[in-house]
């Protein structure tokens, strides 16, 4: 039975990049998770009848907002919902699940890379019928939505068992309890050469995945180890954990170290990957090399005709502002359409589904394809591992080899984790004061060409992101950009990115905080980061 259930609106339900991320005690608050649902239901139209998909990464909570967005899904009057068995679905695969069986819409439960359990991160987002993320346009009716929202509907039905597939009713819906992994293999078999690939890791190529306690463990278990034939535990932490076992579930250099110094060490494996809590992000390590993901999104762009599903050649290349240009050399020597858009997965949505990009990348550790509407993390390293069994030749090779090709992109992020929210925002304030004044000033051998706050105009449907990063360019192609992230959910997080192109290769071989020395230092004077932050030093440099 539908009953209605009155509420009070909550002011501070407005979703970020990728939808609403909070901690667990504000969703745990009385009606707070119903009335975003409600305010998402409220937001769209002719969706009766129609199928809804939900999953998520499996974090704390995760199980519970499964219930209820299944109870509120029967209220609103979909036809069906999908749900993946024990509430998982990493975010790559609930975009294909979408996408393969035409539902109307998706709800993902995850906060991506952030920490889980009782007291750390919680999110939920809305994901469109092409199967990405929900455009500006909805998300602002469900923000606005949200704030005045006086009411929700729910079903009193029982819960539903999520541990066993197959068919049950919540009133007049039907649910599916799904195998969370088996379409998500089976496109990725669709896509890759599997026989080289196994035969690679048969030949005595050692391939390590660190899937860190979270949702990508039964899909690497499924797809590296018994469909690609490596060993048995070269999955490692497999088992998705409501608190990721009390690790940061963020694939970079800090917090998947131990990776890192396996795949460095001389008996190490000879290939090595991470992915993130909800399987949209990935780390890339091969024997004494770190692929940045800027230089993993040209160096898959270059070579991606060796996987079969891409054998017909792509039809151009899209990446985020502040992520690199490496992308858009591999763009310009193979005559490809690029694109620069702003950070957030969600506007590389609309290119794709023009035709007009094949692959897309952010430096924050994510690459993707058409093939969903998500970044995908696995299938970047199923990319990687096509590359090497198609090249036969080593990761490290394979990068140094396209650096001398095209020219190194010098390239770091430098975060500034919880912030002061009003110390961040009188920086940025500050900065874009100084936008006007800074072209034809000099630091040093540095010039600064162009100083702008990114907009983007989408080319497809013609709508306009404004403030989407500060962009200060300098004279031969060196840049810093800084913007404030919208991933975090306590006080700011301040982002810095800096990169020097050098197109000489004996100069390969610098260490990149050597080599942008000059540039964050530079950073510093124009943008007052210690003196508005108090901070002496980032909190992670990737």
């Amino acid at each position: 039975m539908i009953k209605t259930v009155q509420t009070k609106p909550y002011q501070d339900q407005k979703p970020g990049t990728s939808g609403l991320r909070k901690k667990v005690p504000v969703f745990a608050q009385e009606n707070y998770a119903e009335n975003f649902i409600q305010s998402i239901f409220d937001a769209l139209e002719g969706f009766e009848g129609e199928t809804l998909v939900i999953g998520g990464d499996g974090r704390y909570y995760n199980r519970e907002v499964i219930q209820k967005a299944i109870k509120m899904a029967a209220a609103a009057g979909f036809g069906k919902v999908l749900v993946g068995q024990g509430g998982i679905l990493s975010t790559p695969a609930a975009s294909n699940v979408i996408r393969k069986y035409k539902a109307f819409g998706g709800i993902v439960l995850s906060a991506s890379h952030n920490p889980g359990g009782p007291n750390e991160d919680f999110g939920i987002k809305y994901n469109i019928g092409n199967g990405g993320p929900a455009p500006e346009k909805i998300t602002d009716a469900i923000y606005a939505r949200s704030k005045v929202i006086d009411s929700y509907k729910i079903s009193d039905a029982a819960d539903i068992d999520l541990d066993r597939v197959g068919s049950f009713k919540v009133d007049d819906l039907t649910v599916e309890v799904i195998d969370p992994v088996a379409d998500y293999a089976a496109l990725m078999e669709e896509l890759f050469d599997f026989a080289a690939i196994r035969a690679l890791i048969a030949g005595g190529f050692k391939v390590v995945v660190d899937s860190m306690s979270a949702v990508t463990g039964p899909y690497a278990v499924e797809i590296i180890e018994k469909r690609l034939g490596a060993p048995k535990g070269s999955v490692r932490n497999a088992t998705p954990l409501p608190d990721f076992g009390g690790h940061h579930p963020d694939p970079n250099l800090v917090h998947a170290k131990e990776l890192y110094d396996d795949v460095m060490s001389p008996e190490g494996p000879d290939f090595g990957a991470a992915s993130d809590g909800d399987g949209d992000r990935n780390m890339v390590v091969g024997k004494g090399m770190f692929v940045t993901p800027s230089d993993s999104l040209a160096i898959i762009a270059a070579n991606a005709k060796l996987a079969p599903g891409y054998a017909a050649g792509i039809s151009g290349i899209a990446r985020s502002m502040p992520t690199s240009a490496a992308a858009d050399r591999v763009a310009e020597k193979l005559g490809l359409g690029m694109y620069e858009t702003p950070t957030g997965w969600k506007f590389f949505g609309n290119l794709m589904d023009a035709g007009k990009v094949t692959i897309c990348g952010e430096e924050s550790f994510g690459t993707g394809s058409n093939h969903v509407r998500e970044k995908d993390g696995l299938w970047a390293v199923l990319y990687w591992l096509n590359i090497v069994a198609a090249r036969k030749e080593s990761v490290k090779d394979i990068v140094t080899k396209h650096w001398a090709e095209y020219g190194r992109n010098y390239y770091s992020r430098h975060d500034y984790e919880e912030v002061d929210s009003d110390a961040a925002n009188t920086l940025v304030a500050t900065l874009r004061e100084k936008l006007a004044t800074l072209p034809g000033t000099s630091y040093g051998n540095l010039k600064v060409a162009a100083a702008d706050d990114f907009a983007y105009h989408d080319p497809v449907d013609q709508s306009v992101s404004k403030n989407q990063g500060i962009r200060i360019l300098f004279e031969g192609g060196s840049r810093i950009v800084l913007r404030l992230s919208g991933t975090g959910t306590a006080g700011a997080t301040l982002r810095l990115y800096v990169e020097r192109y050098e197109p000489d290769a004996a100069r390969h071989g610098i260490e990149t905080q050597e080599a942008l020395a000059d540039l964050i230092a530079v950073a510093d004077t124009i943008a007052g980061i210690k003196a508005h932050t108090g901070r002496s030093e980032p909190s992670v440099i990737t």
